[in-house]
């Protein structure tokens, strides 16, 4: 069968339905945009893709400590407020 889908084609949410199999294969190459009514809607991507998307760099602590502000001697302020008075 031709492959008459160029890939920068969006699939639409019902040719996507029909054709789910060929939507996965070709995800595995490049991202998948599906649209609903004419919009973009989701994109489709290979396992791999999104791990390495979604992977960790670093933790919290290591980004503050890279951050351009690290060691200026940014100096903060704390407001020293009384409780609130909460009705019972």
């Amino acid at each position: 069968m031709a492959n008459s889908k160029r890939s920068d084609e969006a699939w639409t949410v019902a040719n996507a339905k029909a054709r789910l199999s060929e939507v996965i294969e070709r995800a595995q190459s490049e991202p998948q945009m599906i649209t609903r009514n004419g919009t973009p809607s989701v994109v489709i991507v290979s396992v791999e893709e999104w791990n390495r998307k979604t992977a960790r760099k670093g933790s919290l602590a290591s980004f503050l400590m890279e951050s351009p502000l690290a060691g200026t001697e940014l100096e903060t302020e704390r407001l020293v407020d009384q409780p609130r008075d909460i009705a019972l």
